[in-house]
């Protein structure tokens, strides 16, 4: 059976962090798995941890952990946002969340709020502190980071679209260029790209996408990301397996058209 090259990123949570879940999500062509930690205990996170690496064992997959820092956010009722007047991106929280993460020998650590290289570079730091060589993913989420896009790339291993902040600081109508633009300077630097956020938030409650989000996953394909990632969807949805098998025929058909899209350029 053909299996889409385009990663599915799905997080880790209450609903998909038990070992048989994790072994269908897998099953269904998940290859990262995320835990964000803005929510959750360390406990928590080391069984989603422990889980995720018995169920690649038994399925003879390797399945790469993302560990997402909350960076210096503040929760609302209808969501996040940076926190004003914060000094640095990254937190006491953080700095004590990175320290698990370095001792459960996570393979990429996620930055939130990245605004220049110069926090990517401080990460960096603070990981070979410990010794350790997680790579980085750095969240482009904020006006500032897009203005400093390319040097924030150079010194990134991976780079995330991560839509739900944008969204707080572009018009929404833009964010979908914001994105093509995203994609094409990583794809230009030869550096991954995940996008993310909401592309199939129906499927929380939902057993199928709405044909807008099943477009828009496409649509992340067809313009060249890595990955596309299930946040919610996956964390504390009802169907996270369906989420995640349907994300995978969704790019895996995306990926026969842009080969032909690819072959009608040249």
């Amino acid at each position: 059976m053909h299996h889409s090259r385009t990663q599915i990123v799905a997080t880790i949570g209450p609903s998909s962090g038990t070992l048989e879940v994790i072994k269908e999500l897998i099953r269904h062509q998940m290859d990262l798995a995320r835990l964000n930690f803005s929510w959750g205990t360390h406990p928590e996170h080391a069984s989603f941890i422990a889980n995720i690496r018995a169920a690649a064992l038994d399925a003879g997959r390797r399945i790469p952990i993302i560990q997402d820092l909350s960076g210096p956010r503040v929760q609302t009722s209808a969501g996040h946002h940076l926190q004003l007047g914060a000094e640095g991106i990254i937190t006491e929280k953080d700095l004590q969340d990175l320290t698990f993460g370095l001792e459960q020998a996570v393979d990429y650590v996620a930055m939130s709020y990245v605004g220049s290289a110069a926090d990517v570079e401080q990460l960096r730091a603070k990981i070979k502190e410990q010794n350790g060589h997680t790579k980085i993913i750095a969240k482009i989420e904020r006006q500032v980071a897009v203005d400093n896009l390319t040097e924030i790339i150079k010194v990134s291993d991976a780079i995330m679209v991560a839509r739900g902040d944008l969204g707080n600081e572009f018009p929404l109508e833009q964010i979908p260029f914001v994105q093509r633009d995203i994609v094409s300077a990583c794809k230009q630097a030869r550096k991954p790209v995940i996008v993310a956020t909401q592309m199939m938030l129906s499927m929380v409650d939902n057993p199928t996408p709405t044909r807008a989000e099943v477009t828009d996953v496409a649509f992340a394909v067809i313009l060249g990301a890595d990955a596309v990632m299930l946040s919610e969807e996956s964390a504390l949805g009802k169907y996270a397996i369906e989420a995640v098998g349907m994300m995978e025929k969704i790019t895996a058909e995306a990926e026969k058209h842009k080969l032909e899209i690819e072959i009608n350029m040249l």
